[in-house]
């Protein structure tokens, strides 16, 4: 395979980025499904106790870093970096989303929740990158 098609492929880098992605999302919303299913969580748009919140903040904490890991293992090239631009995505959803709540009410949880999903985007996929480790795919400098 020559040189520049490992280095420099959006088709790769776009798909590991959407497959981490998807990770997250799928991840998130079927956990949610199941413990608002079995009554854990409050049926949508009711309060919820501080500890539920806490609950829903670890396990997007733990897709986040599981997300980050896949889009490191699948990158063509530079998986922390990667992992980062995931990271990033992250940022700016979970800002949107914080913008979009921020005074709907205690169905949306309290203001501290929102704000630590931006907060912990980045490190979750730091750690997500370093999880990966070193993968298969040829390193090339640049």
């Amino acid at each position: 395979m020559p040189e520049n098609v490992t280095r420099r492929s959006p088709a790769r880098t776009a798909g590991a980025l959407l497959a981490g992605f998807g990770v997250i999302v799928v991840l998130s919303i079927a956990t949610d499904a199941v413990l608002h299913g079995t009554h854990v969580f409050a049926p949508e748009g009711q309060p919820m106790a501080t500890g539920l919140w806490a609950l829903a903040l670890a396990y997007r904490c733990a897709y986040a870093v599981l997300g980050c890991a896949v889009t490191a293992r699948l990158a063509p090239d530079r998986p922390m970096w990667h992992a980062l631009v995931l990271g990033g995505i992250g940022v700016v959803l979970s800002t949107l989303g914080t913008v979009a709540t921020w005074d709907k009410g205690p169905g949306f949880g309290p203001r501290w929740y929102p704000l630590s999903l931006i907060v912990t985007a980045l490190p979750c996929a730091w750690l997500g990158g370093r999880l990966a480790g070193p993968t298969s795919s040829p390193r090339q400098s640049g």
